[in-house]
């Protein structure tokens, strides 16, 4: 076969191969320069344009930080509205409400002191996680948590009296020291319900620990001092339950009341109106289900970012992506929306530190 019978079989199998490309119109891809040295802003501005996970962390960022930015007065006031509505500097101070939600592990991590940072400087509004996120947090005042291995055996954990979560440990006396902790407080509890007819709900009992733990390390204390309301539909399943088991069994008569709690987590959502709502939720179960389903009362989120490891395929709402949610009404369907399928120990101070953090250097 001569050179040209060759170039045309190039050609044909060319044109086989490779299909004439469309025109791309989407940022290029490229990763953080070193040679610039080390600029932690500059590195965090690249995730966007880095590529797999990195992209949806740099997209997250993206979405905080309209959370933080939106205001009222960014649009035009809607027809029918009240003069309060249309007044300018109260159009200014409305922000986009953010509900963050969080598992209990996260507690048990370093990822506390990013939460507290949040809550002691007012940068969230709603706050909903699991009983072990609560107690976890007040154990921390009495006793530290230590590192561990993920390799550790568990009965050799078990002869020693330690506790895995992890590659972290929790020493039984840890708990023994939140018992002697917190049973005094449940008894004084108990004394108020019955003179002067307190109405105890999971919402109430964690903003009284935080006002009695009295420690600047725990978020807990900032959420008290600074109004910020903490919810725990499934306040029982944890150390917290047992206590409340044994002081039961020792003083009986303490209510918790879960439906005031119910009624008042889906009315931060409800009454947020005129301003938006966004939600920042690391990890999945109750934490990630309470907040979104509040949000459908109101027709759905406007913000989302999601942080966590599950995948969809089981049909779990810790798996699921925003646009399952944008199915049931719980996230708008104009809603700016990300996943980071990543451990929010990695994840979420990166986000933090590219957002909220931002504004205060």
């Amino acid at each position: 076969m001569g050179a040209a019978g060759g170039d045309g079989q190039r050609e044909a199998l060319k044109s086989l191969v490779f299909k004439e490309s469309a025109a791309l119109e989407s940022l290029k891809i490229a990763g953080y320069d070193f040679d610039r040295g080390l600029d932690l802003t500059g590195l965090l501005d690249s995730m966007l344009s880095t590529g797999f996970q990195a992209t949806n962390l740099g997209e997250a960022i993206d979405v905080v930080n309209q959370m933080i930015n939106w205001r009222l007065a960014d649009e035009e006031p809607s027809e029918g509205c009240s003069e309060e509505e249309r007044d300018p500097a109260f159009r200014e101070s409305m922000r986009c409400k953010i509900f963050l939600g969080f598992t209990s592990n996260l507690i048990s991590s370093g990822v506390r002191e990013t939460i507290r940072f949040l809550v002691q400087h007012r940068m969230v509004d709603v706050l909903v996680t699991t009983a072990g996120g609560i107690e976890e947090d007040l154990i921390k005042c009495l006793a530290p948590t230590y590192k561990g291995d993920f390799a550790l055996a568990g009965t050799y954990l078990r002869a020693k009296g330690w506790n895995r979560i992890g590659n972290l440990l929790v020493p039984n006396e840890n708990y023994c020291k939140f018992g002697d902790w917190v049973m005094p407080i449940l008894d004084q509890m108990l004394k108020e319900q019955t003179t002067e007819r307190a109405h105890w709900t999971p919402s109430k009992l964690i903003d009284r620990f935080g006002k009695e733990i009295n420690d600047a390390s725990s978020y807990l204390y900032w959420a008290s001092k600074n109004t910020i309301p903490v919810f725990c539909p499934a306040i029982t399943d944890g150390s917290i339950g047992d206590m409340l088991y044994l002081h039961s069994l020792r003083n009986p008569g303490l209510v918790v009341d879960i439906v005031q709690d119910v009624r008042a987590m889906d009315e931060e959502a409800v009454h947020a109106s005129p301003r938006r709502t966004g939600v920042i939720i690391l990890g999945g179960g109750v934490p990630k289900h309470h907040i979104c389903n509040a949000n459908m009362l109101r027709s759905g989120a406007d913000y989302a970012v999601f942080v966590n490891t599950a995948q969809e395929f089981d049909g779990s709402d810790s798996g699921a992506r925003p646009d399952e949610a944008v199915s049931w009404g719980k996230i708008k369907g104009s809603a700016r929306t990300a996943k980071v399928h990543c451990d929010a120990t990695i994840a979420f101070p990166l986000l933090v530190a590219g957002t909220f953090a931002r504004r205060r250097t």
